[in-house]
């Protein structure tokens, strides 16, 4: 038996203490996404491109999702056209997320994963916030995030229901600001909160047809969204947070997504993974 398999790759090489001659062997890698289809909300920029960019590389099919057409088209015009499926469109509408699932079921056949990722920020003290910076931050992360639980989970249940026992695997990704609250973002706070609800209630619901539902809760990722908390005003106070002492790059964040959305979580459902430094133990 092997202990060194590796999480994304295929091969390995030993060498034999007798002749010295190296041989490679074939084992499977845990994180595979290979054939599968994987919708990507807020894929544009951050953590959503990077979730595309890796969900490729694993072999997935991505239906790539973005409010902003120009960096949406930038993101996947480098990927393999004939695997990758671009809608343009807020997630906050219910007939793009509707839309998205039926064309990407044209395409591709099937879908077997969600990523909801898409999210902004309308900063503000709670006595000084306004109706709309509230509402447009629910309506992005809370509320658009069920509409695309809603439109990709009613085909996976069709399916798992015509015998597909592939099932489907749903990731939210949520924030520590969901857990611990966040000074001067009540609204996102409260959305971030509220997703790991509708995670904890789709596990429950939709376990018996082999459909997985997690949250990932990061803590601060270096993308366009956090300049403001990385900031001179706030840095030197977050990083004291943080026992790693650094923020989180796309790059590292994103594979925590893709192994939720792989087989080698495929006993994992109803939880709430901190990728985040640390910064949960430090208060």
């Amino acid at each position: 038996m092997c202990l060194l398999q590796p999480l994304f790759a295929s091969r390995i090489s030993l060498v034999q203490p007798s002749n010295k001659q190296t041989r490679s062997i074939k084992v499977d890698p845990i994180v595979s996404l290979q054939g599968r289809t994987i919708v990507v909300t807020g894929a544009g920029q951050g953590i959503g491109k990077g979730i595309v960019e890796l969900a490729i590389e694993l072999g997935a099919n991505v239906v790539a999702v973005d409010l902003n057409g120009q960096t949406l088209d930038a993101a996947v015009s480098p990927l393999p056209q004939a695997r990758v499926l671009a809608v343009q469109g807020s997630v906050a509408d219910p007939a793009v997320a509707d839309r998205a699932v039926t064309e990407a079921v044209a395409k591709f056949g099937a879908v077997h994963g969600l990523v909801n990722n898409a999210g902004i920020i309308r900063p503000a003290m709670i006595d000084k916030m306004t109706d709309q910076q509230w509402q447009e931050v629910i309506d992005v992360h809370l509320t658009g995030s069920f509409y695309w639980m809603r439109a990709t989970g009613r085909h996976m249940v069709e399916r798992s229901k015509g015998g597909e026992r592939t099932g489907g695997s749903i990731v939210n990704i949520s924030s520590e600001a969901g857990r611990r609250g966040s000074i001067g973002q009540i609204n996102y706070a409260a959305a971030k909160a509220g997703m790991l609800g509708m995670t904890m209630t789709a596990a429950r619901e939709w376990g018996r047809y082999n459909i997985r539902t997690n949250s990932i809760c990061f803590g601060v990722v270096e993308t366009p969204m956090t300049e403001v908390v990385r900031g001179e005003k706030f840095r030197d106070g977050m990083l004291a947070q943080i026992p790693l002492g650094r923020w989180s790059t796309p790059g590292e964040v994103v594979k925590s997504v893709c192994f939720l959305l792989s087989d080698g979580s495929s006993y994992i459902t109803g939880q709430h993974l901190g990728v985040n430094g640390g910064i949960h133990i430090s208060l």
